[in-house]
C-alpha cells in the first residue's frame, strides 16, 4: 500500500526541483510566520509590493491559491496550509543539512557574551541551544540575565555579543528581531478574594491592588501594562512589584495583588490551581522579547556563527511555534 505521506513528500520534491525557485518558497515561509506581508518585508529587508509578487508569482507555480486576503489580514487556505508544512519541513532539513555537512565546525572557537532578560520560557529556544552546542561544541557561551535597560544599554557601549530583551521602541544602531511574542494577561493567586469567581467583568477589577514588575512604568520596557490600567481606570494601588518574573508570579499567587504574566508561562500554575486568569478573556497586549545586537560592532567567528545560526532557526520556525513545546519536540 502506498504511504500518502511519502506521496506527499515526493510530489513537494517534484514541484521544488522543477517548477520553484527556492526563494519564493522562502518568502512564503515568512510571510505565514509574520502573518503580515509588510513585517514580512521588513524582516526580509525588502519592500512589499515585491513580498506580495513574489507571493504571486509562487500561486501561480503552484497553480492553487494559498491565502485569501481581507484587508490588511489573511487567512491560508488549506492549501496553503499544505504548503507551509511541506515547506517548512523541507526548508528545516536544508538548514540543518547544510550545517552537519560542514566538516568545519568543529574548528571554530571562541566565546561569545549574550545577556537576557529573566524567564526566556521556550522549548524551541532550548532545543536551538541543544543543536548550536552539537554543531559547534568548541564555542563558548557566557549569560547573563539582566534587566531590559541594562542590557540595552550595555550593547550600546558594545560590550556583549547579543541581547535577549524587551525593546519599546527601536534604538538607533541596534539590529532587531524578534524572537518570541508573548500574550500578557492579568492573573490572581489562589490566596486572592477574587480566586475561581466566575462571571467577572473589568469593572469588578478596577479597584484592586496591583503587583508590578519594576520595568512597568511610563517609558519603559513593558509600558503598554501602565498605559492599559490607565485608560480602562484602574484605581488599585502598585502594593509590591519586581524585576524578575518568577518573583512577581510568587507575589501574585500569595494574594498581595491582582498583576499582568505572560500567559504562556503560567499555564502551569492554572492548571494546579495556583492561578487564575481574570478579564478580559483575550488578555491585555503583546509583549515582544527581541534578539538585538549593535550592527557596528565587530564580531570574532564564535559571535558571527551564533547571530547566523540563530537567525536560520528563527527563518524556520514561527512565533507560536516557539512557544509550543509540542512543536520543538517533532
Amino acid at each position: 500500500m502506498t504511504d500518502p505521506t511519502r506521496l506527499r513528500h515526493d510530489s513537494a520534491a517534484r514541484f521544488l526541483n522543477d517548477r520553484l525557485d527556492w526563494n519564493l518558497l522562502r518568502t512564503y515561509l515568512v510571510i505565514m510566520q509574520e502573518r503580515n506581508l509588510s513585517r514580512a518585508a521588513a524582516r526580509l529587508y525588502v519592500t512589499q509590493p515585491a513580498v506580495s509578487q513574489a507571493l504571486k508569482r509562487l500561486e501561480d507555480a503552484l497553480g492553487r491559491k494559498l491565502i485569501q486576503r481581507r484587508g490588511p489580514h489573511f487567512e491560508p487556505t488549506q492549501a496553503g496550509i499544505d504548503v507551509y508544512r511541506i515547506a517548512s519541513d523541507i526548508y528545516g532539513n536544508m538548514s540543518r543539512l547544510e550545517t552537519e555537512l560542514d566538516d568545519k565546525t568543529e574548528d571554530i572557537t571562541g566565546s561569545l557574551r549574550l545577556l537576557s532578560v529573566s524567564r526566556i520560557d521556550s522549548a524551541a529556544y532550548d532545543e536551538f541551544l541543544a543543536d548550536f552546542h552539537r554543531a559547534y561544541p568548541r564555542i563558548e557561551m557566557q549569560i547573563e540575565v539582566m534587566r531590559a535597560s541594562d542590557i540595552i544599554s550595555s550593547l550600546l557601549q558594545k560590550t556583549a555579543t547579543a541581547g535577549l530583551s524587551l525593546c519599546r521602541s527601536p534604538v538607533d544602531k541596534l539590529e532587531q528581531h524578534c524572537v518570541l511574542r508573548q500574550r500578557y494577561a492579568i492573573f490572581c493567586g489562589r490566596h486572592h478574594r477574587l480566586f475561581g469567581q466566575t462571571q467577572l467583568t473589568m469593572d469588578d477589577l478596577l479597584a484592586e491592588n496591583f503587583v508590578s514588575f519594576t520595568s512597568d512604568q511610563i517609558g519603559d520596557s513593558l509600558s503598554p501594562l501602565t498605559v492599559f490600567r490607565d485608560q480602562r481606570g484602574f484605581t488599585g494601588r502598585i502594593v509590591a512589584s519586581s524585576p524578575s518574573l518568577d518573583e512577581v508570579r510568587r507575589l501574585i499567587f500569595s494574594g498581595f495583588g491582582i498583576g499582568c504574566l505572560p500567559d504562556h508561562i503560567v499555564r502551569d500554575d492554572l492548571a494546579r490551581g495556583r492561578l487564575w486568569r481574570l478579564p478580559p478573556e483575550e488578555g491585555l497586549v503583546d509583549v515582544d522579547v527581541y534578539l538585538l545586537w549593535h550592527r557596528e560592532r565587530k564580531m570574532n567567528a564564535a559571535e558571527q556563527t551564533f547571530l547566523d545560526s540563530m537567525l536560520r532557526w528563527m527563518q524556520r520556525t514561527s512565533l507560536a511555534e516557539r512557544l509550543d513545546a509540542e512543536s520543538a519536540r517533532s
